[in-house]
């Protein structure tokens, strides 16, 4: 058997994930010689290099690739054990490690900030990224839980619809069509745009619409931010389509408001996922099952800017 210490195993994982000796000592806190006087040990234990050299960037050998595996393994374990203690004691701790699209960065803190409050011991990593991000999250098991409007194709994923995420069109609120009500999706047709960037579920949507009906509008900006989008459409640059949780932070006085046109809103959910077949820590099945008793609360109230019929 290969003798090997859980320090060790650490010490490695941190340099494979960063490609750095410095940067591995900085997040453990430990000198850079003791990092390579780490790996130096494990290397001759194994018997096998397990990083090669190219300039100042290390990169893992295929021994190195198969222990790094092993010791993601080996920690996922490890961490489901410790909170599987901490739940045996009565008590709820460890980590949980959530994937959240950018739109639901609009409400998921307010569930998370509820949850942490019952449950006080819990750490929470919460990694805000874009559907083509999220995927590559998703293929390298990097989180607990993702939430996001559009699960992919394809994957073996577990998945749970828990909130509403209707999309409504933005304008200014001087736009020629904000007093109109019922407004056909044809008066679109050549209207200045602002788009999501690729990869994004949102304009998926959108396009898929617009084509649907024929509808051709002129793409003026690409932007990969919902606040950069409403800040464009403010200063006069186009309308576009944003999910009306980001209006939450709007209030009568925005420079904002929402067309009443045909089609819209895009209705859409929130989903909840993880892997299939992925065995759910304590933490990650309690906040699982906190947010799908929980998520009525956070319902999309009646908003100012959303025309009355």
């Amino acid at each position: 058997m290969i003798q090997a210490t859980l320090h060790q195993l650490k010490v490695f994982e941190a340099t494979a994930r960063h490609g750095s000796f410095t940067r591995a000592a900085e997040e453990l806190f430990i000198t850079q010689p003791t990092v390579s006087s780490q790996i130096k040990q494990l290397t001759k234990a194994i018997g096998l290099p397990l990083f090669e050299q190219i300039g100042k960037r290390l990169y893992l050998t295929e021994a190195g690739k198969e222990l790094l595996k092993t010791c993601q393994q080996i920690f996922e374990k490890l961490d489901h054990f410790e909170m599987k203690v901490a739940d045996l004691k009565g008590t709820k701790q460890g980590q949980l490690r959530l994937g959240v699209i950018t739109t639901a960065k609009y409400f998921i803190p307010r569930i998370l900030g509820s949850f942490c409050q019952q449950y006080p011991g819990i750490d929470v990593s919460l990694n805000v990224t874009n559907h083509q991000q999220m995927q590559r999250r998703m293929m390298e098991n990097q989180d607990d839980l993702y939430i996001l409007s559009n699960p992919p194709e394809g994957m073996d994923l577990a998945t749970q619809p828990f909130l509403d995420n209707p999309l409504v069109v933005i304008a200014p609120k001087n736009h020629p069509l904000a007093e109109k009500r019922n407004i056909p999706i044809s008066s679109l047709d050549g209207e200045p745009f602002i788009m999501r960037e690729y990869g994004s579920g949102t304009r998926q949507a959108v396009q898929h619409l617009l084509a649907k009906h024929k509808v051709f509008v002129q793409v003026r900006l690409e932007l990969g931010s919902n606040e950069a989008i409403k800040q464009a459409i403010a200063g006069g640059l186009g309308i576009s389509v944003l999910s009306q949780h980001t209006l939450i932070s709007e209030g009568k006085e925005s420079d904002l408001t929402v067309l009443d046109v045909q089609h819209f809103p895009i209705k859409r959910r929130w989903y909840v996922a993880y892997l299939g077949g992925k065995q759910l820590s304590v933490i990650a099945q309690a906040f699982l099952d906190y947010l799908l008793e929980e998520s009525p609360n956070y319902s999309i109230p009646c908003h100012p800017l959303i025309p009355i019929a």
